[in-house]
């Protein structure tokens, strides 16, 4: 066996690398009952690791884990998703290991219990309630997912609560990853569950003070309850957004774009913007009847609310079928989770369930969405203006980048959703300033790859966890 460059067989010195040799394979790359013997002595780059990504949300969070994952293996790494069991087919597809977090997404985000909190005050606590025993369950498998795949590193959504707890009890580096502005203190911009406009630096600073030290108790009371429950030893509390390394020194990936809001300048080294994870355009074969429709006609706007819960169902269609008789527009409407009830299609009308963003967009006019992370960065993306209509969280805030940026107007709010305005701003949308000016966005963002700049974040990983 080659020595390293000063090292002698047989002296402490020698013994030193060989341990840390081990120490390599064993716990920071693929986990093994015993280290195979190596011809070299290998750098994790070289033997690659074990990396758990922990995916949960709605299928906007799930989706990039499941793009950066596939782009992971392809760099020679084994990569584990912990994400709820509806998207499986998707990670499957994409050919990860899957572990199913006992949660059906779709009946919850159905349930009248999460319907009435996301418009109440009320509404959350009895869904606080009601979901106690759930995320009980969610943590417990997400406990044994952890201690069972045995990570080198941890990737995950900031609700993947139990991550860096999981990685102190394992001795390895968890990083959140953040899909939008708003899990990081700045003087920048407003939290964006205070506001979407700015309050000005020492606002937007304590809005985001005040919303991350709320987030904190909360997320430490579910883990409480649990610990309670389960009976489990996970250490001292955590601040789960801040991540966790054994030297201390965490990285941070921010996965959005720069170009809709880059990263702001008075945050920590600590803090890396890799940009969106963008899935790559997949190969579709469209419906003969969607087929038609997209070319026997002038090209359609695309309206679907993603897999948000909708309001008032009839209240929207009937704001969104007197837009389009308004204004004469054809339009491709994406039923998903939510948001539209019993719609029936006609002839400006092409109604379906769902279909790829990445074969859609490029074939639309613009694009009518609520303002999740993924879908105003994939119409943006492909050049398309967009009319954001936001429900709840991070969406008022991108709708209001939308508009701050020139390619859509102003956010109509649902809940504020009238034909009239509705027509209004499709009009706007599809002016030339803001059709040139998206079309200008997406030009700069068309290259933008968040997987490949995590890989390279990844490989740049060379200190052994003590």
């Amino acid at each position: 066996m080659t020595e390293p460059s000063g090292a002698v067989p047989g002296t402490f010195s020698a013994a030193v690398t060989e341990a840390l040799r081990y120490k390599v394979q064993r716990h920071f790359c693929l986990r093994q009952v015993e280290p195979s013997p190596l011809p070299a002595y290998l750098s994790c780059k070289e033997a690659h690791m074990k990396i758990l990504l922990i995916a949960i949300g709605s299928r906007g969070d799930v989706q990039p884990f499941v793009v950066l994952g596939n782009r992971l293996k392809a760099e020679g790494h084994d990569v584990h998703i912990a994400a709820a069991e509806g998207f499986s087919a998707m990670i499957s597809e994409a050919g990860l290991a899957h572990h199913p977090l006992p949660m059906d997404l779709q009946d919850l985000m159905q349930s009248p219990e999460i319907k009435s909190a996301l418009t109440s005050f009320s509404g959350k606590i009895k869904a606080y309630r009601w979901t106690s025993e759930i995320m009980n369950q969610q943590l417990s498998a997400m406990w044994q997912i952890g201690m069972d795949v045995a990570p080198g590193l941890i990737l995950y959504h900031f609700k993947g609560a139990l991550a860096p707890y999981l990685a102190r009890k394992l001795g390895i580096p968890a990083w959140p990853i953040m899909l939008q502005p708003g899990f990081t203190a700045t003087r920048q911009y407003p939290q964006f569950l205070v506001a979407s406009r700015s309050l000005g630096r020492v606002g937007n600073l304590a809005s985001h003070k005040a919303i991350g030290a709320l987030i904190k108790v909360g997320t430490n009371l579910m883990i409480k309850r649990w610990i309670k429950a389960s009976g489990t030893d996970i250490g001292p509390m955590m601040d789960v957004q801040a991540g966790y390394a054994p030297d201390g020194l965490v990285t941070r990936p921010h996965a959005y774009s720069p170009h809709i809001t880059p990263l702001a300048p008075d945050m920590s080294e600590a803090e890396k913007q890799v940009g969106y994870i963008f899935a790559k355009p997949e190969e579709f074969t469209p419906p003969p009847a969607l087929q038609s429709f997209l070319t026997e006609g002038p090209k359609p706007i695309y309206v679907g609310f993603g897999s948000m819960p909708g309001i008032d169902h009839q209240r929207i269609n009937t704001a969104l079928l007197g837009a389009l008789e308004q204004t004469g527009i054809r339009a491709v409407v994406a039923t998903g989770w939510g948001g539209f009830a019993d719609l029936s299609p006609g002839p400006n009308i092409h109604v379906l369930e769902a279909v790829p963003h990445t074969w859609l967009f490029p074939r639309v006019a613009a694009v009518v969405h609520h303002g999740g992370s993924g879908t105003t960065h994939e119409g943006l993306r492909w050049g398309r203006p967009s009319v954001v209509c936001p429900l709840f969280a991070d969406q008022p805030f991108f709708g209001q980048r939308v508009a701050d940026l020139g390619v859509g107007p102003a956010p109509i709010a649902q809940k504020r959703l009238t034909a009239d305005k509705l027509a209004s701003a499709l009009e706007a949308v599809l002016s030339p300033e803001m059709t040139a000016k998206a079309e200008t966005l997406g030009a700069s963002m068309k290259h933008e790859d968040g997987a490949g700049k995590m890989a390279e974040l990844i490989a740049q990983i060379d200190e052994v966890p003590s």
